[in-house]
């Protein structure tokens, strides 16, 4: 049976609610597109801190163009609460290494899956590291991510360094659908693969 990520998420909101506190949150983001509905949902309940750590997209260029539109899009929303930017080196050398002999797998395999959790990691050790709250990502707001699989990795993790994670499933209630319109209200640049060499083949 399917989890309801959605559900625990808005549960945990309503308990943080009822004893009226805003925790801190590192957020791992995608890109620009994709962040702009987990960021309008959640900046009100929480110090947002954007972790954007993606050794996965390929080329640099293309990398550099996205990371700009993140901080971009950073600067011009109005959130209630101060949102910061925590930058991460490029890191390409270890998507690559993660993906030795799953070069072939099909978009939305095991390869994936590996990215998923290659990136969460990191997520959970700075989020231990600097005393966060709560640390998510904003992946499970795409169609073509599978969200049951990115939050029993992030279960996973939170059991293995005591960072909380904010369970989420950010499509649910046409999140995706309000993504695209965040992205052509504030002209964001929406790429047309996922990010990694591989994903440009599908």
């Amino acid at each position: 049976m399917k989890e309801n990520y959605h559900k625990k998420m808005l549960e945990i909101i309503s308990e943080n609610q009822k004893k009226q506190i805003i925790p801190t949150l590192l957020l791992h983001t995608c890109c620009a597109p994709c962040s702009t509905t987990v960021i309008a949902r959640l900046s009100s309940h929480f110090n947002i801190t954007v972790f954007y750590y993606n050794p996965n997209i390929e080329p640099y260029e293309e990398y550099l163009k996205r990371k700009s539109e993140q901080i971009r899009f950073l600067e011009e929303f109005e959130s209630v609460n101060p949102i910061n930017f925590l930058d991460c080196d490029w890191d390409n050398d270890s998507f690559l290494e993660m993906a030795v002999g799953l070069e072939d797998e099909p978009e939305g395999g095991k390869r994936c899956h590996k990215c998923y959790y290659h990136r969460l990691l990191k997520t959970a050790e700075i989020a231990k590291e600097q005393n966060f709250d709560y640390f998510t990502t904003s992946l499970t707001i795409s169609p073509y991510k599978n969200s049951q699989v990115i939050n029993k990795i992030g279960e996973q993790l939170q059991k293995q360094y005591g960072a909380s994670y904010l369970f989420s499933d950010f499509k649910k209630e046409n999140g995706y659908l309000e993504s695209i319109m965040n992205s052509k209200k504030y002209e964001l640049y929406r790429q047309d693969y996922c990010g990694c060499h591989y994903s440009q083949n599908n």
